[in-house]
């Protein structure tokens, strides 16, 4: 799947419109592998490699790890909450840990604050790098540059007088709540107001109880914006893309089976069809009409 030339496809005023609905999402960053959708994958980097040229890494920060399936609800919930706030030019929103929390359906307790305060410094920390591969607004050809998802992230902890209202935390030491307030990358940013974007439904997106098939609707979103309404994928390339730690064929079909059935009886899909052709695996992906 190769990235298309920008054209606005909705106005700032209409995307504001559909924000509490709707989620606009930087095309270029969608296409390129991020989290890490297994919980026994190991490694310590991710690089892709596309068909057209030019090279991507996630490069974790030292002592910390690939962002994975947590991290991948956050980063959706951010850039939805960044579309409500009115798409602010300077790219800063603040809310608190505990409705962010109930926002992505997690249950709040001690636990999910600190994975929600180590997930949005992970987004901070993580350096993506690309060579050639990333498309940037206002930029002739791609990136060779780094960046991160989040250019700024600043958490306080709630006065003693807020933290009362908390009653089912009478105890709440350094997972106590706080207030957060970050800033997205100007480069995201700069693609969302061009207009370079995928729209994903949020309550589609939250109706889909797998991680894979949460990467797979993001993705599928890239091909439709595309212009693309039946999407053959190489299956070893779209192992690369989701990423999946999998490689042999008949272990990514056993991974991405349930995440297909799981994206068709959400009509996001109308069907997707493993391949062989020759020695070479494929799937054939036929996406359902945009309901959001």
């Amino acid at each position: 799947m190769e990235l298309q030339q920008f054209h606005p496809a909705m106005t700032l005023a209409a995307r504001r419109r559909s924000a509490n609905r709707a989620i606009s999402l930087d095309r270029s960053l969608e296409a390129l592998p991020i989290f890490r959708l297994s919980d026994s994958a190991d490694e310590s980097t991710i690089t892709y490699s596309p068909s057209s040229g030019g090279r991507w890494r996630v490069l974790p920060s030292p002592g910390d790890r690939i962002p994975g399936t947590f991290d991948q609800d956050v980063y959706v919930e951010i850039v939805h909450r960044y579309g409500e706030a009115g798409y602010p030019a300077d790219g800063t929103i603040s809310f608190t840990l505990h409705s962010f929390l109930r926002s992505i359906g997690r249950r709040v307790d001690g636990r999910t604050y600190e994975q929600l305060r180590s997930a949005l410094t992970r987004l901070e920390r993580t350096t993506l790098e690309s060579t050639g591969v990333y498309a940037a607004a206002r930029n002739p050809v791609p990136l060779n540059d780094r960046f991160t998802i989040l250019s700024s992230v600043a958490i306080e902890r709630r006065r003693l007088a807020d933290r009362e209202q908390f009653t089912l935390f009478p105890v709440l030491t350094a997972s106590e709540p706080g207030d957060a307030r970050i800033t997205i990358s100007a480069l995201i940013r700069a693609n969302i107001d061009a207009g370079f974007t995928v729209t994903l439904s949020s309550a589609h997106y939250q109706s889909l109880t797998s991680p894979v098939a949460r990467r797979l609707y993001r993705l599928l979103e890239v091909a439709r914006e595309s212009g693309t309404v039946a999407w053959r994928a190489r299956l070893d390339e779209l192992a690369q893309q989701l990423p999946l730690a999998q490689r042999y064929p008949s272990h990514l079909q056993r991974v991405l089976q349930p995440a297909h059935e799981m994206l068709v009886g959400a009509g996001l899909l109308r069907s997707a069809t493993f391949r062989q052709i020759a020695r070479d695996w494929f799937v054939d992906y036929v996406l359902a009409s945009r309901s959001i």
